[in-house]
């Protein structure tokens, strides 16, 4: 069996890899606009790296709270039915294009399924955390209105023990 060269910092199991090309925010005078780049997208973070033996990532964002979409308005020439873009407001965007219509449309729905992905895993169980609490507190309230100062004020015992006097050093072993 052969093993895939994974970078160190590789933030989960990768979902979808493969070169594209990506518009660069400032290109020079004389440099292109489009750079074919190693794009790795993850759970959480889409990577993006000079080639596919690059161990360091030239770049690297979290997707949480992007949205991707095809763009035929990111090129002019024959391959702009195979541009696509990552956005997210108040962020930088992402342009790039994909080898073939086909595959930007699948690097669309990739990314789409995992936000998703996120928002569902998230939200729901946060609003339905945040109701049973409420709902738990309000009934121990209405039930115990004579609730004891002291029960609400944790014990002060072994604070004392990480307090460092001025002039004073601590000493290790």
């Amino acid at each position: 069996l052969e093993e895939i060269p994974r970078p160190v910092q590789d933030p989960g199991n990768i979902l979808k890899q493969g070169y594209l090309e990506k518009r660069s925010r400032d290109p020079g005078f004389f440099g292109s606009e489009w750079h074919k780049r190693w794009c790795v997208l993850t759970q959480r973070s889409f990577l993006y790296f000079s080639s596919e033996k690059s161990k360091q990532p030239k770049g690297t964002f979290s997707i949480e709270n992007y949205s991707a979409r095809l763009n035929s308005q990111l090129r002019k020439d024959s391959r702009k039915k195979s541009c696509f873009e990552l956005v997210c407001p108040g962020k930088r965007s992402y342009e790039f294009t994909a080898p073939s219509v086909a595959e930007a449309q699948d690097w669309v729905e990739q990314i789409q399924f995992l936000l998703k992905d996120l928002t569902s895993l998230t939200i729901p169980c946060d609003e339905e955390e945040e109701q049973k609490e409420l709902s738990s507190d309000s009934m121990e309230n209405s039930h115990n209105s004579t609730l004891n100062a002291e029960e609400l004020i944790p014990e002060p015992e072994g604070e004392d023990i990480y307090e460092v006097l001025p002039g004073e050093f601590p000493k290790f072993p």
